[in-house]
Formats: C-alpha cells, sequence, structure tokens
C-alpha cells in the first residue's frame, strides 16, 4: 500500500522518490537505515527507469518475493492509470497559462526537495575521508567527464570503496 500511495503522488523525476522513501521507510517507520536506502538506490542505477526499480529492490528487502512484486505494482500502476485518464486533457493544459505556471511551480518545488534530501543524506553518510573521497570523485566524474553512464559510477564507487576498506 505505501508503494501505491507513493506511485499515486509522485511527480517530476523519479529522484523525488528519494525524499518520501527517506521520509517513511527510514525516519518513519524504520524499516530501512539510510544506508540500505542508498544500496538500494544504487542498485536501482542498474536498470532501466533507476529509481523507480527501487521500489523492487526495497520490496524484496521488506517481504522477499511477494514483497518485490507488490511494490513494482504498487509503484508504476499508478502512472499507468494517470497516463490512460490525463492523455485527452493533457494539450488543453499546456495551452492554459494558469495550468503551466502551476506545472512549472510544481517542477521547481521537486528540485527543491531533490537537492534537501541529497543534503541530508549526505550529511548522514559522509562520516569519514573514504566516504568523502568517493563523494567528491563521483560528483567530478558526473560533471566533467561527459555521458558517463552511472552504472560506472556506481560500479567504480563500489570498487574505490571495497579498495579502501582493505587501507
Amino acid at each position: 500500500m505505501f508503494f501505491l500511495k507513493i506511485g499515486a503522488v509522485l511527480f517530476g523525476s523519479g529522484y523525488v522518490l528519494v525524499a518520501y522513501l527517506d521520509g517513511e521507510l527510514v525516519e518513519k517507520l524504520g524499516w530501512l537505515t539510510k544506508s540500505e536506502l542508498l544500496d538500494a538506490i544504487a542498485i536501482g542505477q542498474f536498470t532501466p527507469g533507476p529509481v523507480l526499480s527501487t521500489a523492487t529492490f526495497i520490496g524484496y528487502q521488506i517481504n522477499g518475493i511477494s514483497g518485490a512484486l507488490a511494490a513494482t505494482a504498487g509503484i508504476f500502476l499508478p502512472s499507468f492509470l494517470f497516463v490512460l485518464l490525463l492523455n485527452p486533457i493533457v494539450p488543453k493544459l499546456r495551452r492554459s497559462p494558469l495550468a503551466k505556471g502551476f506545472l512549472d511551480a510544481v517542477n521547481i518545488a521537486a528540485v527543491g526537495i531533490m537537492i534537501a534530501v541529497t543534503f541530508r543524506l549526505g550529511h548522514d553518510i559522509l562520516i569519514d575521508w573514504r566516504a568523502w573521497l568517493i563523494a567528491i570523485l563521483s560528483i567530478l566524474v558526473t560533471f566533467f567527464i561527459k555521458k558517463t553512464s552511472a552504472v560506472y559510477i556506481v560500479i567504480g564507487g563500489a570498487i574505490l570503496g571495497y579498495l579502501l576498506l582493505q587501507l
């Protein structure tokens, strides 16, 4: 039921989902730790629709195969229904200055949520020099090496993390 609710209210990038997952599953319910949430997001980077696929991984962690199936159905079903219902009226909404302004404001709010969650999760996980090194290198690769796949960044971070733990 949790993922059905999230799937119904999720707007914008799938990364907005991270805020909801952190607030509900980590802070409120205590079903995951912040570290487990970040692991789930990293695992999701290997799949199409990376953050939404994270729901499948989290569902599996919480309740095995049935949890994974329920989480996947819950997170994706509302999107399919909304597209089916809203497709005929979206062109009319796009022509409305009021609706356009509202959607722009919602997009800005979504970006704000993503920034806030990034800082909060960063504060909780950047606890030693190894984590800082991996984070800084990941940021540099992301912004200065064009068209680097998130998969390579996740794999590189995992390898570097493993090697640094051996020190």
